[in-house]
């Protein structure tokens, strides 16, 4: 694999009862740059057991742990950062809180949004979706050129997502994704999680 194109885990909506068994196996499978907690509806107090539970696995392994929409509670449960999407807290707002940690903010096909979240103090920008998803209704389908033309001219990198799978995922490689941000190709893979890991990073190695 590449320096240049990484994976980045996104969690499935709804956590299985044996899932740090399947994290684990998936970080050992091979190169992943960050799993990022994403679960919508679920109270604080749950949320943070949750935390308590996957944020051991993922940082032993040297991966960052990043929670969904709460810079607040990345920072009270000791996460590596928070990625925020466009109706959650603003990223000038989000960056103040988390101090040093990572932010993220989404920016669907927008390079302006993305200029604003990266000079607000993001630390990568998120374009897509690129395919069709079942994890997250996009406002609107993202253009390959959109991040092409951001890689090709900027410094902050940019995460590609939204249906991103091993077979699909060349022309995101070859545009200049820094990162891809997987879900169902991952963990609804039919030979399991470790295996999808495997086969996303010989489909960004192949593209490279």
């Amino acid at each position: 694999m590449t320096a240049d194109c990484r994976l980045y885990l996104i969690t499935p909506p709804i956590l299985p009862v044996d899932f740090e068994q399947t994290l684990a196996s998936a970080l050992d499978a091979g190169d992943v740059a960050a799993v990022q907690l994403r679960l919508k509806d679920v109270p604080e107090a749950e949320l943070l057991r949750v935390i308590e539970r996957l944020r051991p696995i993922v940082q032993s392994r040297d991966v960052a742990f990043l929670l969904n929409d709460n810079p607040a509670l990345a920072v009270k449960s000791g996460c590596d950062g928070s990625h925020v999407g466009q109706t959650d807290m603003p990223a000038k707002q989000a960056r103040k809180i988390l101090g040093s940690l990572t932010l993220g903010v989404t920016c669907h096909n927008s390079r302006h949004l993305a200029m604003e979240a990266s000079e607000a103090g993001a630390d990568y920008v998120a374009f897509g979706a690129f395919f069709p998803t079942t994890t997250k209704e996009p406002p609107e389908m993202a253009d390959i050129d959109t991040l092409k033309i951001w890689a090709e001219t900027m410094e902050v990198p940019c995460v590609a997502i939204g249906g991103i799978t091993a077979e699909n995922c060349a022309p995101l490689v070859q545009a200049g994704a820094e990162f891809l941000a997987v879900s169902a190709a991952v963990w609804n893979h039919e030979d399991g999680a470790a295996t999808g890991i495997k086969a996303m990073l010989r489909a960004i190695q192949s593209a490279a």
